[in-house]
């Protein structure tokens, strides 16, 4: 499901920043803090808070270099390497209408969603026009409460999506609507980890 009003202003930071932290460590470090807060489009002191609460659980650990993960965090990282792939930028079309549409696909977490309108709600509340939830099974793309009018439109993203990721059976793919590409993201992520959380819980 997506929404097309317009979402209020994004959080400061947020999961969405401690997650995009953890990914930025994993992928090269050591990082020092300014880097960190130009790469994240952030304050310095919200980068400050977010290390803090990083150091405090045992994620990261700072150096005369900058910071790094440390053995919990690479553990982390392994997770969301593992579950998460994306992002892929996709065209307009009925189902993903804003001007910039944000795809990731998140493997073996259906049973998490229910109609989509949680994921929607979580893209919503940091500032983007809303989120696509689909479900992948029986060899399809599907869209929960919603397949037989957008056949047409699924058919083409499952084609354009297997060529990045390639499905499983049971994978979700979310995808963050926004006014610019950044806000599609921001709202894809938020989608992503409330179906990460739908899962644990």
């Amino acid at each position: 499901m997506t929404s097309r009003r317009e979402g209020g202003p994004a959080p400061a930071f947020g999961e969405i920043h401690v997650m995009e932290v953890i990914e930025l460590l994993g992928s090269e470090s050591p990082v020092g803090r300014l880097k960190l807060s130009q790469r994240l489009k952030i304050g310095e002191g919200s980068t400050r808070t977010i290390l803090k609460h990083l150091r405090v659980r045992g994620i990261v650990k700072g150096t005369r270099k900058g910071y790094m993960l440390t053995r919990k965090g690479m553990k982390i990282y392994g997770f969301l390497q593992e579950r998460i792939l994306g992002p892929l930028e996709l065209s307009k079309t009925n189902l993903a209408f804003g001007e910039y549409n944000v795809a990731f696909l998140v493997r073996g977490a259906a049973e998490a969603v229910k109609l989509g309108l949680e994921q929607r709600d979580a893209a919503v509340r940091v500032g983007s026009l809303g989120a696509l939830t689909l479900v992948y099974k029986g060899r399809r793309l599907t869209m929960p409460g919603a397949e037989k009018r957008y056949s047409k439109d699924l058919l083409k993203v499952q084609q354009l999506l297997t060529e990045k990721f390639g499905f499983e059976e049971g994978d979700v793919v979310v995808v963050g609507v926004g006014g610019s590409k950044r806000s599609a993201e921001l709202g894809a992520k938020a989608a992503l980890l409330e179906t990460l959380r739908r899962l644990r819980g």
